[in-house]
């Protein structure tokens, strides 16, 4: 592994990750978040919020034109109830 861009968070630079990598590791990354909040140690904590950070900006940087399903926005919400 090596050192990512982000407050020495450890894992490779997301930069160089193929799309399915990038994806994939955005994937176990959330899986992950609950466990590591109830149960991880501070620094545990620290390094998968930078890590996670670092994924979505590169995620976002790749696809800043991304899906948005229309019941996520506030009209979508309203239109429920």
């Amino acid at each position: 592994m090596t050192v990512s861009g982000g407050a020495g968070a450890l894992g490779v630079d997301p930069e160089q990750l193929t799309d399915d990598d990038l994806l994939r590791e955005l994937r176990r990354l959330h899986d992950m978040r609950h466990e590591t909040l109830r149960h991880g140690s501070d620094d545990a904590l620290d390094a998968h919020t930078v890590r996670t950070g670092d994924l979505e900006a590169e995620y976002l940087r790749r696809w800043p034109q991304r899906e948005v399903d229309p019941e996520r926005l506030r009209a979508g919400a309203r239109s429920r109830g």
